[in-house]
């Protein structure tokens, strides 16, 4: 059967102006597959852009469908694709143009001329099918619910930022911040080897979420910072720049910092004379790059609980509702949008098989 040439899909036409819509599905190319998209997670990124029109330095400047964190199953490929119509697959929204120095070296994450789902212009995954390049799919195992495989994205981040902290194995980790990331971050540290991953946030919700998917310690950082120290990791996931002035107070001579929340663009404070002094290194990590492997490796091991950071659902008729969830609720971790499930649920349903 011939691939469909459109499909229904959540757009923004601007901040809180998120219509149903049918749009066009480009042309399926010779290394291409069409995904029947199962779940979407629901990003910091959508929620700016879905609040304000803007995520970062990148502006919503013509209507655009959102999400990039997705799961799904191949129903057509492209004449020169190997991989079978029916498989499983986690998409990965980002794998740069593939030709350019940067890409050839290895480091597709840092693309100049790459595109992303889901960040303006480019279509997102907030839709029932996707045409994706055949290289950004990846099957999933059996072991790995297709809903839970829309959160392969976010643990592919947590995966990359452990890696550009260069955790070892007997570390002590400060992860500051109990949001999805974080929280995926202090897992995959363990995971790496870490002795102790310690967490910090202001709500008490989250950090209890955090203790019970094996945090060591959680702290409580709303009255007073943290007051630590020999830490060889930090690794700051709150986007917040007092948390990363704190964390690394906290940090060993010539330990390591590593800023995986978004980053504003400017921010006055850094200590520089503090790093100086104790050779501490500060690193960023953008997206990943050859993370997904791993992340799939790690929840299909159940050494990542991906299941546990899953607090809504909502189907693609209430993708607005889904975007709205985690200001609404903070104690919210991670909601997906289910584009082909009209029996999605949110809240205190969500959990329920």
């Amino acid at each position: 059967m011939p691939a469909p040439d459109s499909t229904r899909a959540a757009v923004l036409h601007g901040p809180g102006d998120l219509r149903i819509e049918s749009i066009p599905l480009r042309t399926l190319g010779a290394d291409d597959v069409l995904v029947t998209v199962d779940a979407v997670g629901v990003c910091g990124s959508d929620m700016h852009y879905f609040s304000s029109g803007r995520n970062g330095q990148n502006v919503l400047r013509q209507p655009t469908v959102l999400g990039h964190e997705a799961s799904g199953t191949v129903t057509a490929t492209g004449s020169d694709v190997t991989l079978e119509a029916g498989t499983r697959v986690a998409v990965e929204p980002a794998v740069g143009c593939g030709t350019c120095a940067t890409c050839r070296s290895g480091r597709y994450n840092l693309c100049p001329f790459g595109v992303c789902f889901g960040s303006p212009p480019t279509h997102g995954t907030f839709s029932e099918r996707i045409v994706a390049a055949s290289r950004a799919v990846h099957p999933l195992p059996d072991s790995i619910p297709l809903e839970v495989g829309a959160l392969i994205e976010p643990l592919a981040v947590a995966v990359w930022a452990v890696q550009r902290a260069k955790v070892r194995f007997g570390d002590r980790v400060l992860v500051t911040g109990a949001g999805p990331i974080g929280i995926l971050v202090m897992q995959v540290a363990r995971a790496a080897g870490a002795a102790e991953v310690i967490v910090t946030d202001v709500n008490d919700a989250r950090l209890e979420r955090a203790r019970a998917l094996g945090a060591s310690a959680v702290l409580n950082t709303a009255e007073k910072a943290p007051e630590l120290s020999g830490i060889d990791r930090l690794l700051e996931c709150s986007a917040h720049p007092a948390a990363l002035w704190q964390g690394i107070r906290t940090l060993r001579p010539a330990g390591r910092a590593t800023v995986v929340g978004q980053a504003a663009p400017s921010v006055d404070g850094l200590p520089l004379a503090h790093l100086q002094r104790w050779e501490i290194d500060l690193v960023t990590a953008f997206r990943y790059a050859h993370a997904f492997p791993t992340a799939i490796a790690l929840a299909a091991e159940g050494r990542v609980d991906l299941a546990g950071v899953l607090t809504g659902r909502f189907p693609l008729d209430l993708a607005a509702d889904a975007l709205r969830a985690p200001v609404k609720d903070p104690s919210h971790l991670k909601v997906v949008v289910r584009p082909g499930d009209t029996t999605a649920r949110s809240a205190a349903e969500a959990r329920t098989p």
